[in-house]
């Protein structure tokens, strides 16, 4: 008996038996688009807080400040108000600032050999005249050989109790180390037939104080050079 073959494109159909059902296709899920919308929109937002906090500058704690207080500056050095006289600027007062007999300043000369600013005062003698340099008598306050510095003392109190010297009736210079007294009205001979102004009234100096040369020009006094 001949083995007859159904064409591939014919395909049997299965056979239905009455009372039973063929397979059924399942039908999709109308939520099913809503739902991974959402997790996915979900997902999103999870993303976007993790990198907004992230991205935050984190504040740092504010830490409570003392209040500060104001120091105020030290007060200037008292021998850099003073005049300094130098080559180019040797201007170290005017004539009205020393028109009373007697009355004093300070100030700097420059020594031309060390290059040392030296402590020196000018007084105002009470004869001479104010426009002439025998008016004035300006001394380096550094004592003749020696670490000391002299002072000008107006005080006749200071010279009896503290240098001992009751008869004093004018104002002196006075070296605090040695107690020696000189005199700017009256003058001292020195080796070399020099006359220096500033004799030693009193104590034990070898000579008086090193002079400052002045010149008066005008109304300004002028340092010209230390001894």
């Amino acid at each position: 008996m001949a083995d007859h073959q159904t064409p591939a494109h014919l395909k049997a159909e299965m056979p239905q038996i009455p009372g039973v059902a063929g397979p059924r296709k399942s039908a999709p899920n109308p939520m099913l688009p809503l739902i991974i919308g959402l997790v996915v929109i979900g997902i999103i937002l999870l993303f976007a807080v993790r990198w907004l906090s992230r991205s935050k500058p984190v504040e740092a704690p504010r830490v409570e400040q003392a209040p500060q207080l104001e120091i105020p500056p030290p007060p200037p050095d008292p021998a850099s108000l003073l005049p300094h006289a130098t080559e180019s600027d040797p201007v170290i007062a005017n004539v009205a600032d020393l028109a009373k007999p007697w009355s004093s300043t300070d100030f700097f000369v420059r020594d031309r050999l060390t290059g040392e600013n030296i402590p020196a005062t000018i007084v105002r003698l009470p004869s001479g005249s104010p426009t002439l340099t025998n008016g004035y008598w300006a001394y380096s306050r550094k004592a003749p050989y020696g670490s000391c510095q002299l002072e000008y003392v107006p005080d006749l109190n200071r010279l009896r109790d503290e240098y001992g010297f009751p008869r004093a009736n004018h104002p002196l210079v006075g070296n605090p180390c040695s107690h020696t007294l000189y005199d700017p009205l009256k003058t001292s001979n020195l080796p070399g037939d020099v006359w220096m102004r500033g004799a030693i009234v009193q104590g034990s100096d070898i000579r008086p104080p090193f002079g400052v040369e002045i010149k008066v020009q005008g109304k300004q006094i002028l340092a010209i050079r230390a001894e």
